[in-house]
């Protein structure tokens, strides 16, 4: 996974560190989104749909606990990383951020070279889930060993190109993908082909798994609607 492909959702209520994690970030090529408190960054969070998400624990509205816990209740958030951020490192809150499905902890105040070093050990465990054999959002089941789609039990069998176009867009709900990047992914260097032939291939998946997964974003791309 490149660096520049990656967005990262920072959620604290205190400007000054928001505007130091999202400094250091952005210098080294990630895709920033900020909010300052947990509500924002539960909404932020849906629009964005990011990879990681960094939570401070103690936040008006709705503290990181309820936050994270809200988040692990969606199954578009079942495998984004989660940590959180805190100033506080008693053993029972560590705990708590663990219990509701945190994935890490990052004590503050952090130097910006270990602060980078620990994003990115985030990312390889991010790429590591990624490379899970099945993926499953919603009642969508993706099965990357037997190219097989399960819906709602009901195994599918694609052809080899609707499967892989299809196991693109699931593999991040909400996320648009531009036409240049699926041709890139999904066709590579194989032939040459057009944006028709993203057009066909959206159409049979629409026909086989339901049309209410697949929106079209005029001039832009396509997106899986979990």
């Amino acid at each position: 996974m490149e660096v520049n492909d990656v967005k990262i959702l920072l959620v604290d209520d205190e400007s000054d560190v928001l505007d130091f994690m999202k400094y250091n970030l952005e210098k080294e090529g990630f895709w920033v989104y900020t909010a300052q408190d947990g509500l924002e960054g539960l909404q932020l969070a849906k629009k964005i749909n990011p990879d990681i998400i960094i939570l401070d624990l103690m936040m008006p509205k709705l503290d990181g606990i309820e936050t994270c816990r809200e988040l692990r209740a969606l199954p578009e958030f079942k495998n984004t990383i989660i940590t959180f951020l805190t100033a506080r490192d008693e053993d029972y809150s560590q705990i708590a951020g663990f219990e509701v499905g945190a994935d890490d902890y990052i004590t503050k105040p952090i130097k910006p070279r270990v602060f980078i070093s620990r994003i990115r050990a985030l990312l390889r465990r991010l790429e590591a889930n990624s490379g899970d054999a099945k993926l499953k959002v919603g009642d969508i089941v993706i099965d990357r060993e037997r190219y097989m789609v399960v819906k709602s039990g009901v195994e599918i069998q694609l052809p080899r190109k609707e499967f892989e176009l299809m196991s693109l867009l699931v593999s991040k709900p909400g996320r648009v993908f531009k036409r240049e990047e699926i041709l890139s992914k999904v066709w590579g260097n194989e032939t040459i082909v057009g944006d028709r032939t993203i057009d066909v291939h959206i159409r049979k998946l629409r026909e086989k798994i339901g049309d209410d997964y697949f929106k079209t974003i005029k001039g832009i791309g396509y997106k899986f609607d979990a």
